[in-house]
């Protein structure tokens, strides 16, 4: 059985992996229609992540005894300010993300919640994951100036599968 504080903590990050999913979709359709095909491509793969995320939360709260609720998300913005921009933002919300779930970590350890302490350690150490892949997109921009878009659009999903 959840405390109620952890049953809270975990209805907020629901809250936080939606927003993320729908941030990224918003950006992917941003990409899409300024002709970064993979860079969208990515992105949407991205949003589709952030929702399977959200419902590992929903089922494991439901799953402890707690309730799961599903909230309206905030919309995101419709326009970006470019690629770099983009990617930039991309790495900020991460880092958000993953100061989110380290505010979980620390709430259930003072909770001696053992079982939701072990659960939420596959987020944390998904989170360096996601930080480290959007961290190594941002140094090939930094390489690529602002030039060879072309080529970068058409490889980002190799960097993607390949983990570099």
């Amino acid at each position: 059985m959840l405390a109620k504080k952890v049953e809270k903590i975990l209805n907020e990050q629901i809250v936080k992996e939606g927003y993320s999913s729908n941030l990224y979709l918003a950006m992917a359709s941003w990409a899409d229609t300024e002709g970064y095909a993979g860079i969208a491509k990515w992105l949407f793969a991205q949003a589709e992540e952030e929702l399977m995320h959200m419902m590992k939360f929903v089922h494991f709260i439901n799953e402890r005894g707690g309730h799961a609720i599903v909230p309206a998300f905030e919309q995101p913005p419709a326009k970006f300010e470019g690629i770099k921009k983009l990617f930039n933002q991309v790495l900020e919300h991460e880092q958000y993300i993953s100061g989110s779930i380290n505010d979980i970590v620390a709430l259930v350890i003072k909770e001696n919640d053992y079982a939701t302490h072990n659960w939420i350690q596959w987020f944390v150490t998904e989170q360096i994951e996601e930080e480290s892949s959007v961290q190594n997109i941002i140094d090939k921009l930094n390489l690529l100036g602002d030039k060879n878009m072309y080529m970068f659009d058409r490889d980002i999903m190799s960097i993607r599968e390949s983990g570099e």
